[in-house]
Formats: C-alpha cells, structure tokens, sequence
C-alpha cells in the first residue's frame, strides 16, 4: 500500500522553479553578449559558430543582451541569497552539504548505479551523496558567477574585485567556464529526473512523493490467512 510522504518544503519548490527560468534566460542573455566577443576555443573548434548565431537570431544584439542580463542578474541575486538564508535558518543545509570525504566514494557508486554498472546503491537520505555534491557545487558556482559578473560589469570601479580572480580577463574566463557548468548540470539534472520517473518530479511540483506505507508485523499473516479461506 503507497502513501504520500512529503519531501520538498513549499520554500525549497518556489526557489528551484524561480530559479529555473532566470537562469535560463541569464544564459541566453550572455550568449547574446558573448556574440559581440567570442574568444575562447576548444582548439580549432569555436563554441559558437557563425550558422548558430544567425539561426537562432542571436547576431547584433548586444544591447539587447546586456539589458537582459543586467535586468534580469537581480532577481537571480535575490532568489539565491534567499535560498542561502532560508537553507541556512530551516537547517536543511543539514541535508545538502556531503557529511564527509567519503561522499565522494559514495557519489562515485550513484554514478556507476545509474549507469547500471553497479547493482548496490550506497545508503541515502533525502538527498544522495552525488546530489549533495552537485546542489553545494552549484550554490558555490552561483556565488562565483555574481562575483566574476560584477568584477567583468565594473572593472574600473570593482578593480579589487576583479583583482581578485587575476584580472579582469580571468574573471571573464571564469565567468564563462561557470555557465558551462550550469548548462552541464542542467543536462544532466534533466536525465535524472526523467530516469528517476514522475514520482520524483512530482515531489518537486507538490511536494509530496509515494511511499511505501509500513505494515504491522501482522498484517502478512492475517493476509496469509485469509487467503487459505478463499
């Protein structure tokens, strides 16, 4: 017999589905900025080529991309320093942050258990050991994607901001390399919801999950019995 159990707060819904969208659209926002200035390479291959930009309309349109970025850059500050404090005074950092070094280990077997190359996974609470990782990584990457951001927006009046990354084509360097870790995290994040099922992702839409309900030592017995009847 199932039940519902409840897994996430309304706090912890309301701050992942405003964050959801806001990041996006930072994201996009900065690949319109970055089309004015697009530097960096995987050796011969440029990251966005030219077919790309015209395609999907992204060509000549800094302004637009700047306006969006910044406008937007607020509500992204506010939802996260939120979502820190509500974490922090809930206690369910408690639940986020990986208890010891041997989270490591442990997220290493939740890989290999998802990729079914591992039967057993390690033991878990509400979060495994790879979701603690990745959800205190991904604060940790917010917090430096707004420090290298104002460093690279202000360069002259935030110089010991940007100083403090190397300069300011450091802090640029550093900014652009945190939003592919936040594009690779979203791939990811979205193959494990749609393999974890829709028992899962509706717990992040209502709050609540089926469980198994437990049973009395002697409801399998009076079970068993009256089966014998039939």
């Amino acid at each position: 017999m199932q039940k519902l159990k409840l897994k996430h707060l309304v706090a912890i819904r309301w701050f992942h589905w405003i964050n959801f969208p806001l990041l996006f659209l930072m994201i996009w926002s900065g690949i319109l900025i970055y089309w004015a200035y697009p530097i960096y390479r995987l050796g011969p291959l440029v990251f966005f080529p030219k077919w790309f930009y015209s395609t999907f309309h992204i060509d000549h349109r800094l302004a637009d991309g700047m306006a969006l970025h910044f406008f937007f850059m607020w509500f992204f500050v506010v939802n996260g320093v939120a979502y820190i404090i509500y974490t922090l005074v809930s206690g369910e950092w408690r639940l986020l942050l990986p208890r010891s070094w041997s989270a490591f280990e442990d997220a290493w077997y939740v890989v290999l258990h998802d990729l079914h190359l591992r039967r057993e996974i390690p033991a878990q609470e509400k979060y495994n050991a790879a979701q603690q990782i990745s959800y205190t990584a991904i604060i940790l990457m917010g917090v430096g994607s707004v420090l290298t951001g104002f460093a690279i927006y202000k360069p002259a009046q935030l110089a010991w901001l940007a100083a403090m990354f190397g300069g300011y084509p450091n802090a640029r360097a550093i900014h652009f390399i945190l939003t592919i870790g936040y594009v690779l995290f979203f791939v990811v994040h979205v193959m494990q919801v749609i393999l974890a099922g829709w028992n899962n992702f509706r717990s992040m839409v209502i709050g609540y999950e089926a469980a198994q309900a437990e049973q009395s030592g002697n409801a399998p017995q009076r079970l068993a019995v009256a089966g014998e009847h039939e």
